[in-house]
């Protein structure tokens, strides 16, 4: 059975959680505070929290963030907070979805699954090389890319920006995570370089660029790999 650790400091939204999730048949935590949060996941290991953000001790990034030197567990935040930036920051901080305040029942069942089911269904990157979808395949090692039984030629920007999509698979990366890993630290705003190589990666890849099953963009927050 799949447990849940709620983490939020209102105590109507956490009873209806729990209800609501407990219907379902999911093991539900909750902790109104981010230390608390902390030694729940320490103690009881979830499969997956449903964060706030904004909690009465610690801000809830910096629960992302100390989560994260030691867990992987999926982090999806459930805040009401709406601007693109500090959306950013929660993914920045590890994050792998964030669901706005308020919203409908159904719409979060839907993410915790899809969230629980990335992580059941991926292998450790660490020690996977070979990824194989039903378009094409990837051997990180060799850094070859192959398409109906043919090398696909990519430029090294493609290739690091594939490379670094695949090492995050199922997870949501952010704009300014990308722009920092493939083209630097000062490049950090320049997004139109994104869609660019993105549109690029799909004509080459995808079965359909127009329809991508595999390149996910989820407007002004970042990408997604799915396999």
């Amino acid at each position: 059975m799949t447990r849940v650790l709620v983490v939020d400091d209102e105590p109507q939204l956490v009873r209806a959680l729990e209800i609501n999730l407990r219907a379902r048949r999911y093991e539900v935590d909750a902790a109104p505070d981010g230390f608390t949060a902390l030694r729940i996941a320490a103690e009881a290991r979830p499969d997956i929290v449903l964060l706030d953000l904004g909690l009465p001790d610690i801000d809830g990034v910096e629960v992302i963030r100390r989560l994260r030197r030691w867990s992987r567990v999926p982090i999806v935040v459930v805040s009401a907070r709406r601007t693109s930036e500090e959306k950013i920051e929660a993914l920045d901080a590890g994050a792998d979805d964030y669901l706005t305040k308020p919203f409908g029942m159904d719409e979060l069942v839907a993410r915790v699954r899809a969230a629980v089911r990335r992580v059941e269904s991926a292998a450790p990157a660490d020690d996977v090389h070979l990824i194989a979808t039903e378009d094409f395949t990837v051997d990180l090692l060799a850094k070859k890319v192959r398409r109906r039984g043919r090398d696909v030629r990519l430029t090294p920007t493609e290739w690091h920006l594939l490379e670094a999509l695949i090492r995050s698979r199922g997870r949501l990366v952010s704009q300014k995570e990308l722009l920092h890993e493939v083209w630097g630290a000062s490049f950090s705003t320049q997004t139109n370089y994104l869609r660019v190589y993105m549109a690029q990666l799909r004509r080459k890849l995808e079965g359909d660029p127009s329809h991508p099953r595999h390149f996910i963009t989820l407007p002004g927050m970042g990408y997604r790999f799915e396999m």
